[in-house]
């Protein structure tokens, strides 16, 4: 049978509140049996530019270029919905090629609205988007924003919901871990795991890891 590519479009460094060096990050990441993953640390209006700046220079470096594909995106975090489509825009012209938005999982408090404006802004993903209405839902297949099943203990409490909604209105689903330390790096396995345990079927969930494999494609990255 052959080995299922894994890929995690959400994870974080030291360049935020990870623990691990962007290029540890990369080596446990590829250690773990990944081909893909994107470094996205936090960012809000203080530190955008220089965080996608750094990330830029590991995407560049030797660490960047091993037999991982490693792509340089930022989660804008806790950002005033009103300022979204700003921090958007600037984070794509500062040489972001993935952005997510911090949704409104249930176990942070970010601004009621969130959700709405991210995926008007046209994102990539929106990260651990809690209890996320349908008509939210609806917008982001229209707006091919895909919504996240994630890995992380608290925002993972909403991913039936989510993976419910995403299949019921054909959006795009993808996984993400949310790394910020090594346990967050999951096998391909575990990842599966949480899949199944949201909901999905073996087959939706093959479709889930190859919609985030069309958005690195869509970014560049293969």
């Amino acid at each position: 049978m052959e080995k299922t590519r894994i890929i995690d479009l959400h994870t974080h460094s030291l360049l935020s509140d990870g623990v691990l060096l962007p290029s540890e990050l990369i080596r446990r990441a590829e250690e773990k049996g990944y081909s893909c993953i994107a470094i996205t640390d936090h960012v809000d209006m203080s530190n955008l530019e220089e965080v996608i700046g750094q990330i830029l220079k590991v995407c560049s470096s030797p660490a960047g270029t091993t037999g991982i594909e490693v792509i340089p995106g930022v989660e804008l975090t806790h950002i005033p919905p009103v300022l979204i489509p700003k921090l958007v825009k600037k984070a794509r012209e500062a040489g972001a090629k993935l952005i997510l938005v911090h949704g409104e999982t249930i176990v942070e408090p970010v601004a009621p609205g969130t959700n709405r404006a991210a995926i008007e802004a046209r994102i990539d993903i929106l990260a651990h988007p809690g209890l996320i209405t349908p008509e939210d839902v609806k917008l982001a297949r229209e707006n091919s924003v895909c919504i996240e099943i994630s890995g992380r203990k608290g925002h993972s409490l909403t991913n039936g919901h989510v993976a419910k909604l995403a299949i019921e209105y054909h959006a795009k689903p993808v996984f993400g871990s949310d790394t910020h330390e090594p346990g967050d790096i999951l096998t391909p396995e575990e990842v599966k795991k949480v899949c199944l345990g949201a909901g999905l079927t073996e087959m939706e969930t093959d479709r889930l890891l190859n919609n985030a494999w069309e958005l690195a494609e869509h970014r560049g990255y293969k």
